[in-house]
C-alpha cells in the first residue's frame, strides 16, 4: 500500500463499505498498473482467486498479476495456497468463454514458495490422464500469454508412403478364386498390427522429428501417419507386427525428450522471472545469461555447489560461487552478478 501511494489508501477508505464479492477495485497509484484489486481476507483462496479472474474478465483487462494469497499475515501453507491458486487458475483457462484475459501471472519472492508452486503443478501433470489439453499445457499458455498461439508453429506431417502389391489369381473356379483371396487377406491382416501413441508433445515436433520419422518409415514394413486433428494430436503406426513395436518404442523415446526439454524450459522460465544471472562486459557493463545457464547458475547456488562449468561467448568458464569470478581455460576471468528480480535491475 505504500508503494502505491496515498490516493489509493483514500480510495480504499472511500469504497471500504461499499465491497462487492469480498473485493473492491481502486486506480494503479505509483504502481506500474491500471487497476488494483483489493481482497478481504476471508482463507477462502481459491474462490478469491476465481472471483478476481472472473472480474478481470468482465472488464476485459488483459493481464492480472497475483501475489501467493494468505501466506503473508494470514499464515497459510505455501504448498496449500499454490494448490489453491492453481486449481482456480486451470478451471478459469478452461472456460470456452474466455476471450479477454490473456496472461495470468503470480509473483512469488521466496525460493521455498517457487517450488511449492512448482510441485504443486508437476504432481497434476504426473497425474493427469485425461484425454482432453494437459493441465500443464493449459496453465502454460496463460502463464507466458496467449501470445504464443500466434506464434504457433506449423503443424509437420509426413510423406504418404504407398508400396503397392499386385496379387493375380488364377483358379480352376471362381469358388477357387475367392478362397486364395480371402486366405491371401487373412494372412496379410494376421501380420498387420497398429500403434497409436497420444500426446501432446507431437504438436511441438520439428523438421529434426519428422525427418527421423521419415527414416523409420522408410527402413521399416510400417506407415506413420501424424493426427493433428484430433486431442491431444496423434502418431499411428500401422505394419508388420514387429517393426511397428520397435518404431513405437523409438517414437515413445522422441516424445520423452520433447517433454523433457518442454519442462526443463518451462523451470528455466520460472527462474528467470525470480533471479538474473549476469557476466561483466570489457566495458563493465552486465550481460544476462541465457535463460537455462540462469536457472543451472541458481541451481547449484541452492545446491551449495563450489563451483559451476558454463559457455560465455563459445568458451568455457568455470564459476566459482561463493566469490562470482568464472575462469577460463588460459586463467582469465569475468566478474559475475547475481541480481534478484525483486531488487531491481
Amino acid at each position: 500500500m505504500d508503494a502505491a501511494g496515498s490516493q489509493v489508501a483514500d480510495e480504499c477508505a472511500q469504497y471500504a463499505g461499499q465491497k462487492q464479492n469480498d473485493f473492491i477495485t481502486t486506480q494503479g497509484g505509483k504502481l506500474l498498473c491500471s487497476k488494483i484489486i483489493h481482497l478481504i481476507s476471508n482463507n477462502q483462496v481459491k474462490s478469491q482467486v476465481s472471483k478476481v479472474l472472473d472480474e478481470c474478465e468482465l472488464k476485459m483487462y488483459k493481464s492480472v498479476s497475483f501475489p501467493a494469497i494468505g501466506t503473508g499475515q494470514a499464515g497459510q501453507s505455501s504448498a496449500k495456497v499454490a494448490d489453491e491458486m492453481l486449481d482456480a487458475i486451470v478451471e478459469f483457462a478452461r472456460q470456452k468463454s474466455v476471450q479477454h484475459l490473456q496472461t495470468i501471472k503470480i509473483v512469488v519472492f521466496q525460493k521455498k514458495m517457487l517450488k511449492d508452486f512448482y510441485e504443486s503443478m508437476k504432481k497434476r501433470q504426473d497425474s493427469n490422464s485425461s484425454p482432453k489439453e494437459s493441465w500443464l499445457s493449459t496453465l502454460k499458455s496463460f502463464f507466458f500469454s496467449k501470445k504464443h498461439s500466434a506464434e504457433k508453429k506449423t503443424l509437420m506431417s509426413l510423406e504418404k508412403k504407398v508400396n503397392l502389391v499386385t496379387f493375380q489369381i488364377c483358379g480352376g473356379s471362381q469358388e477357387a478364386v475367392e478362397s486364395t483371396e480371402s486366405w491371401i487377406k487373412n494372412l496379410i491382416l494376421k501380420e498387420q498390427f497398429v500403434s497409436i501413441i497420444s500426446d501432446e508433445a507431437i504438436d511441438s515436433f520439428d523438421k529434426t522429428q519428422i525427418a527421423i520419422l521419415e527414416d523409420l518409415q522408410r527402413g521399416n514394413q510400417v506407415t506413420i501417419e501424424i493426427l493433428h486433428n484430433v486431442s491431444p494430436p496423434q502418431i499411428k503406426i500401422s505394419g508388420i507386427s514387429r517393426d511397428v513395436c520397435s518404431v513405437s518404442l523409438e517414437v515413445h523415446k522422441m516424445v520423452k525428450q520433447i517433454k523433457t526439454s518442454e519442462e526443463e524450459q518451462y523451470k528455466a522460465e520460472l527462474f528467470s522471472n525470480l533471479v538474473e544471472w549476469r557476466y561483466s562486459e570489457s566495458n563493465n557493463s552486465f550481460i544476462a545469461f541465457d535463460k537455462m545457464t540462469n536457472m543451472h547458475l541458481e541451481h547449484a547456488k541452492m545446491a551449495e555447489k563450489l563451483y559451476l562449468n558454463v559457455i560465455i561467448k563459445e568458451k568455457n568458464y568455470k564459476v566459482d560461487l561463493n566469490t562470482l569470478m568464472a575462469t577460463d581455460d588460459q586463467g582469465n576471468t569475468i566478474n559475475l552478478q547475481r541480481v534478484a528480480k525483486d531488487e531491481g535491475k
